[in-house]
């Protein structure tokens, strides 16, 4: 693996003219993407709908890798410049065959964004006991980022990884990553959302020199289908939703709001010669404090020393390294 130089981004508001109610086409107002060739994956439901729906309307072609092609390409039916093909990020043998038909069609990426996830779900464990939500939303975008790492380089792409305010529910649980000692779903997706932020700091010093730039971001708080796995009881307790299932809190976001920050770190000119860093609300987010949650982002969610700790560790599950050169 070669010495990246370390990243220099600092972790502050850049005054980007959007906030938390900019949508995905504001942001990207004025901002022409023909030409160009992006990859959303989660793209065909919630936020990655809106996302694909957004960057399609400005120009660009968007492949939508789904564990459920039929259900992408009736979600996606009318939406010019989109493609659907095959992809469960909880099988490494999938993300392999993904990655290799798209290399096959000799296709550079501009961008690529990682907005597929499983939240808060029963502990279910996937490949050879991993937990399922590490094992779905960060490693199986680890492999799948590595393997089409040669169209990333040619592109010259931004990497968005989504993460998420979750984050700050657990660390990297070194000593139990797969919750073998009980389980705990909020604190299994906070560890994979912290898992994601991590990615996108050490990716970045990795590709930078290639012009390959990568991001996290916390969305917002959006009601979605990612909610599937929570009862109504346990939304209505946490004060998202009446008992009637209507939205009543009012810092949640719309699938369009909510949509809007991956869509600005991904084409924002603003960030041209930055990376590395997590973002919210359309713009790169502040350290968190310590107490109650203000936003901002947790220092273990942006350790480079984690981060470079958590890409071995990744390479050595999924047995894949973009940038280890074998003899």
């Amino acid at each position: 693996m070669t010495t990246p130089r370390p990243t220099t981004t600092p972790q502050h508001k850049i005054g980007s003219g959007f906030g938390a109610r900019s949508t995905a086409r504001e942001v990207l107002r004025g901002i022409d993407l023909t030409g160009k060739l992006a990859i959303v994956t989660g793209g065909y439901s919630g936020l990655g709908l809106e996302t694909t729906r957004a960057l399609a309307g400005a120009g660009a072609h968007v492949v939508v890798p789904a564990r459920r092609p039929a259900a992408a390409r009736e979600a996606l039916h009318g939406i010019e410049g989109t493609e659907v093909d095959e992809l469960d990020l909880a099988d490494l043998g999938s993300v392999r065959g993904f990655a290799e038909r798209f290399l096959a069609s000799d296709r550079a990426v501009d961008l690529i964004i990682n907005s597929a996830a499983v939240m808060a779900s029963p502990e279910t464990r996937v490949g050879p006991g991993w937990e399922m939500q590490f094992a779905t939303n960060h490693l199986g975008h680890f492999a799948l980022v590595n393997r089409l790492w040669p169209a990333l380089v040619r592109g010259r792409a931004r990497v968005i990884s989504v993460s998420s305010a979750g984050h700050r529910n657990s660390p990297v649980r070194w000593d139990d990553l797969h919750f073998q000692r009980g389980y705990d779903k909020w604190q299994a997706y906070g560890q994979a959302k912290t898992a994601n932020a991590l990615f996108a700091v050490h990716l970045d010093r990795l590709g930078k020199d290639s012009g390959v730039r990568a991001f996290s971001l916390h969305p917002g708080g959006i009601l979605t289908p990612l909610q599937r796995h929570l009862a109504q009881e346990e939304m209505v307790a946490a004060g998202w939703i009446d008992s009637d299932g209507n939205l009543i809190n009012p810092a949640f976001k719309t699938p369009e709001q909510g949509a809007s920050t991956q869509v600005w770190a991904a084409t924002a000119p603003l960030l041209a010669d930055r990376g590395g860093v997590y973002c919210e609300d359309c713009d790169i987010a502040e350290p968190a404090g310590d107490g109650e949650f203000k936003g901002g982002v947790r220092d273990y969610a942006t350790d480079p020393e984690q981060a470079a700790r958590l890409w071995a560790l990744s390479a050595e599950l999924t047995g894949v390294d973009a940038f280890v050169t074998t003899a």
